[in-house]
């Protein structure tokens, strides 16, 4: 039997958090009120996500043997078959959690299954794969927001394209970090789209807030970058592990004008995140 860190390895689940977060920002941008259906929402994509991550490790045994041996499959502290069948196994359950919310919302996730499955299998044969995780990224707010009470609104759905932004740049230097290629500074433009949206959204007593938190989220990214593009000895790693933890921000700018007891629930998870990449690794 595999161990329990092979498990939490193979899912990446330092990077739960920042579903979480995902989640809970776009069911309250979906007029969220009803709580048992942001926990079915939560658990279905948490399932989700997981059984995309241990399909992204099937796909990639073959890559990983060359490149990754460290990783689960190739180190052989599982088999490849295990993965699979847990993977499915997962999407399988996590459609079924989703059913049971019930409303358009089992539909998307049927539209975001086929995202991840496409994601996995292609992601290192293509030069636009940051695009399919982005999508990936996009569909889980969709889902989230069709939960809410108002369902699929149109600031829903600008947040989860400026979230799909941010997710476009991160996803460019994370393919950076296998394939050790010349770096471009464009594609982190993307990463500024959440503050974009942020200040032409929200005004009157909204906009202040926005403001303080464009900042935060602004100098983390620039924090994180600084690790890749402001280093004698680049550590890819480092900066995509931080910018995946700041999807937090990402979402909490998203809401600028929610409670403060749900502020703080964004910046747990923020913290969530830091703190399990210190014993799972994000990527």
């Amino acid at each position: 039997m595999p161990s329990l860190r092979t498990l939490l390895v193979l899912g990446r689940t330092s990077n739960l958090p920042t579903v979480w977060s995902n989640c809970l920002a776009a069911w309250w941008l979906g007029g969220g009120v009803q709580l048992g259906a942001l926990a079915g929402v939560l658990l279905g994509t948490t399932l989700l996500y997981l059984g995309g991550m241990y399909l992204n490790d099937a796909f990639d045994a073959g890559f990983d043997a060359q490149y990754r041996r460290e990783r689960p499959i190739p180190s052989g502290a599982i088999s490849a078959g295990q993965v699979w069948l847990i993977g499915l196994s997962l999407l399988l359950a996590g459609e079924l959690v989703l059913l049971a919310v019930g409303g358009p919302t089992p539909r998307l996730g049927v539209f975001l299954i086929l995202a991840i499955l496409l994601y996995d299998a292609v992601h290192k044969l293509i030069t636009l794969s940051p695009i399919l995780m982005a999508a990936c990224r996009f569909l889980l707010y969709l889902v989230a927001a069709s939960a809410g009470l108002d369902g699929v609104t149109g600031l829903a759905v600008w947040s989860a394209f400026a979230l799909a932004f941010y997710i476009v740049g991160l996803s460019y230097i994370a393919r950076k970090e296998s394939n050790r290629g010349a770096l471009r500074y464009w594609p982190c433009l993307c990463l500024g789209a959440p503050v974009g949206l942020a200040l032409l959204v929200n005004a009157n007593q909204y906009r202040e807030t926005a403001i303080w938190l464009s900042i935060v989220l602004a100098l983390w990214v620039a924090r994180c970058l600084r690790h890749t593009f402001g280093a004698v000895d680049r550590n890819i790693g480092r900066t995509v592990s931080g910018l995946l933890a700041g999807i937090a921000w990402v979402d909490l700018l998203a809401v600028a004008n929610c409670r403060r007891e749900m502020a703080a629930v964004f910046i747990v998870l923020f913290f969530g995140a830091i703190l399990g990449q210190r014993f799972v690794p994000a990527t």
